[in-house]
């Protein structure tokens, strides 16, 4: 059983609620089937509360309404120690949901930085391992952008690393980091050349975990065969139904952006 944490004692976490006008969220390598807002509210409330059970004080990004993808706050900023990269994201149509994310990790005192044009870049498609950087190239994020954030990151002492996606959205859509550091994920979606070794879920939807510190990993209710398989392996798993965001290439890792304290790594 995972252990529960004191609000806020792991850190912050980005969230944004969803939009009336969820059910017009981009959808690019799924059929679109209809999102019912409603549960979808529900289940982001859940969400936010798992988050804040494990130790995780949630930070609201305002101007949601406004943005039918602007639940899946994570493509809007890359948090690196107490730099915040505020991305130029690759879909025209969200690069407007990016200002009130800007607005608010300055509020929290973070140093903002900014990708400018011709880079695009998600975050969905960055995973920091250590001090690692994987950036999934794709769709919506071009060389430029790993560029720019490389030039960005390397005073930090993070390494870029590039990764070719195939056939989707987000690396993290594709493999993201167990609180061991090692990673998981669905080989067959990106170039893995350059990757260390991959652990590869039974689940597809298993393929997205959030570590939650202190060994805890959050992971989707649609994957209960990962959920087993994990736990059989050691790891301590927490649950969240997010059926709805599902329907529109979300994941776990999407929906929030955690900012640890320093002293919790």
């Amino acid at each position: 059983m995972s252990e529960v944490h004191g609000d806020g004692d792991r850190g912050l976490a980005l969230v944004r609620e969803p939009s009336p006008a969820l059910q017009d969220g981009m959808v690019t390598h799924l059929e679109r089937t209809p999102v019912d807002v409603e549960r979808a509210r529900d289940q982001h409330r859940a969400y936010v509360d798992v988050l804040r059970r494990h130790g995780w004080r949630p930070v609201v990004v305002p101007d949601g309404d406004a943005h039918p993808d602007g639940v899946f706050v994570e493509d809007t900023v890359v948090v690196v120690d107490d730099v915040a990269v505020l991305t130029r994201p690759g879909a025209e149509i969200r690069r407007p949901e990016v200002a009130a994310t800007g607005a608010t990790v300055a509020g929290l005192g973070l140093e903002v930085r900014r990708l400018v044009e011709p880079a695009t870049l998600d975050g969905g498609d960055v995973l920091q391992v250590g001090r690692t950087v994987y950036v999934g190239v794709g769709g919506r994020t071009n060389g430029d952008g790993v560029r720019q954030l490389r030039d960005l990151l390397a005073p930090l002492g993070r390494v870029v690393v590039p990764v070719p996606l195939r056939d989707v959205l987000h690396l993290k859509s594709a493999i993201t980091a167990l609180p061991d550091g090692t990673l998981i994920g669905l080989g067959h979606l990106v170039d893995v050349d350059g990757l260390p070794s991959l652990r590869t879920p039974p689940d597809p939807q298993g393929a997205h975990v959030v570590d939650l510190g202190g060994g805890v990993t959050l992971l989707s209710a649609s994957a209960p065969a990962t959920a087993a398989w994990l736990d059989g392996l050691g790891f301590d798993v927490v649950h969240a139904d997010i059926g709805e965001f599902e329907r529109l290439e979300g994941c776990v890792t999407c929906l929030s952006v955690l900012i640890p304290t320093r002293s919790s790594g």
